[in-house]
């Protein structure tokens, strides 16, 4: 693992540096991704925006199936490599983090001013009134509704959907908006919706400004991810990946690491925040 952590942790060192995350940063939290050795192939086509909006019947499995593996995800807590990202960041050596995942985790290890990219699942917006409230007083409110729902979730994706028998799924119950009884929907950009473009440009912002561009645990497989990793490249920042398994942005990297986030990450922190202390005068010590 020292002969991986050196170049990486020689690189981060000048400071400035973008995150990009990905599903493969939550996997050692017991969020799988979609296509890392962790991950399982997606079980069943994913809900497109179009879709929940316009079918009763698709947007009740929605709900269904999230109600269930939103339990899954509201019992995640970060792992060590959210940790080690926080601990580089309130040192000053990561100015700024982009995640594509949409389970809260950077926050909860301590993270500050993370952009999320797709959202979080756990808050719920009305697309009637706009209003927007947690996701844990909607799952009070499912359960409220569906006292003997009684299906179990094997497996979770890392947007919270899970599979899910068609005849459990007929017996679910969905509740509206209690302001004005408008559609309820995860604060999250499903298939076929766009992320809002001030939030895009945010990022491109962010990632102009950067020394280096340090992406953590994506394939970079869809361009919602990827287009920050080209605009890198076209801007002369340096791109570093690090991810289990082959991306589509490694042609524009100046190092590729294969090896666990969670194991990596925090021998980096250890290495450069030891490195760091000296800078310390003694009278700050105390």
């Amino acid at each position: 693992m020292q002969e991986l952590v050196e170049p990486l942790a020689g690189l981060v060192a000048a400071g400035e540096v973008v995150v990009l995350s990905g599903a493969g940063l939550s996997t050692e939290s017991g969020i799988p991704d979609y296509r890392g050795p962790s991950g399982v192939a997606r079980r069943h086509t994913p809900m497109t925006y179009q879709m929940f909006v316009a079918d009763p019947v698709a947007r009740r499995r929605y709900w269904a199936r999230s109600h269930l593996g939103w339990r899954l995800i509201a019992r995640a807590t970060p792992n060590s490599g959210h940790h080690a990202v926080a601990r580089l960041q309130q040192a000053g050596l990561v100015s700024g983090i982009i995640t594509q995942n949409v389970d809260g985790l950077h926050s909860a290890a301590g993270s500050r001013a993370v952009t999320e990219l797709h959202g979080r699942l756990d808050v719920v917006v009305c697309l009637g009134c706009g209003g927007r409230t947690s996701r844990a007083e909607l799952d009070g409110r499912l359960r409220a509704a569906n006292p003997g729902f009684g299906g179990q979730a094997v497996a979770v994706n890392p947007d919270g959907d899970v599979a899910l028998a068609e005849e459990q799924v007929a017996a679910f119950r969905t509740v509206d908006c209690l302001a004005c009884g408008g559609l309820l929907k995860p604060d999250v950009v499903f298939f076929g919706e766009t992320v809002p473009a001030a939030r895009v440009q945010s990022c491109f912002a962010m990632v102009e400004r950067a020394r280096l561009l340090l992406v953590l645990g994506s394939s970079l497989t869809v361009m919602s991810g990827r287009r920050f990793v080209v605009r890198a490249a076209r801007r002369g920042v340096p791109v570093v990946i690090v991810n289990q398994g082959p991306t589509r942005g490694d042609g524009y990297a100046c190092l590729r690491v294969d090896a666990p986030l969670g194991r990596l990450l925090p021998a980096v922190a250890d290495r450069l925040l030891g490195a760091l202390a000296p800078v310390v005068s003694p009278a700050v010590r105390g």
